[in-house]
């Protein structure tokens, strides 16, 4: 069932990534009046808990550095209502889907029977300890499937976030140290050059990678040690173990269809970068 849950991961993660990768979703938040990227960002992706403060968001999102939530939330409500912004984003992503995969495989049985397997998936997993996907479980599922296999992939995708977020604090390792691991992972060095933290202050960076070496994580040089590369496996490893109870609910045939459907649809976007 792990090997399950990270096949499937490889195959939603790019249905995802059309929220962020590709210009619709943008579109639809500006034109509600989000006045930038991050704006839209959190407003969207923090409605389905509500109008709670940024220190929730914080703890829910995990990676972020702090401070950059509070600059966002919650004044990207203030004048736009979380509702309209979720619902923009998902309206926003299932245009990107259709315009990616074409009218002719937009519309197919097999994608619409890979939306209804997909949410079967996604709404029969518990909620206990998983606030982001709690959140998503609150919202209407569309009636379009295109719309509602973007719905449900990212409903698993946040299950799957709530349960990575789990193995992080079991191993440890905060939101930035988590960025710098990664980078490591897909052979970035420095890893202080990784897109997601180099904007950060160098003093913070240069705390973050102090207290890694400290660790035995890193070494002198800012690679993996090989107690480094044991701690990213085992918090990759738990992620997946977390991340299968939705698959569960999927009988053997229905988990060969919908890899079966799925792969087409997954292949175009990837080949498309999902934008």
């Amino acid at each position: 069932m792990t090997s399950l849950a990270r096949r499937m991961f490889e195959l939603l993660e790019p249905v995802c990534m059309v929220t962020f990768a590709a210009d619709e979703c943008n579109e639809e938040l500006a034109a509600l009046g989000h006045r930038t990227y991050w704006d839209g960002y959190f407003a969207s992706r923090a409605a389905p808990l509500g109008r709670v403060p940024a220190e929730v968001v914080h703890a829910a999102f995990y990676n972020f550095a702090d401070g950059e939530v509070a600059r966002h939330i919650p004044s990207a409500w203030e004048t736009i209502p979380p509702e309209e912004s979720v619902a923009a984003r998902g309206r926003g992503s299932a245009a990107s889907l259709r315009r990616i995969l074409g009218p002719e495989l937009a519309g197919s049985r097999g994608l619409a029977r890979a939306a209804d397997l997909t949410m079967k998936a996604a709404t029969s997993a518990p909620i206990e300890g998983r606030v982001m996907y709690a959140g998503m479980r609150t919202l209407p599922v569309p009636s379009d499937p295109v719309a509602r296999l973007w719905h449900a992939a990212t409903m698993l995708r946040e299950h799957r976030g709530d349960g990575h977020i789990a193995a992080l604090v079991g191993a440890r390792i905060g939101g930035t140290e988590a960025h710098v691991l990664d980078a490591l992972a897909q052979g970035i060095h420095p890893p202080e050059s990784f897109g997601r933290v180099h904007h950060l202050p160098k003093e913070r960076l240069a705390e973050v990678m102090a207290g890694l070496r400290e660790r035995g994580l890193v070494d002198e040089e800012g690679r993996f040690t090989e107690a480094g590369r044991e701690t990213k496996r085992r918090i990759e490893a738990l992620t997946d173990e977390l991340a299968s109870a939705p698959y569960e609910a999927l009988s053997p045939t229905e988990t060969d269809e919908l890899i079966a459907e799925l792969e087409p649809i997954t292949a175009v976007l990837v080949a498309s970068g999902s934008q």
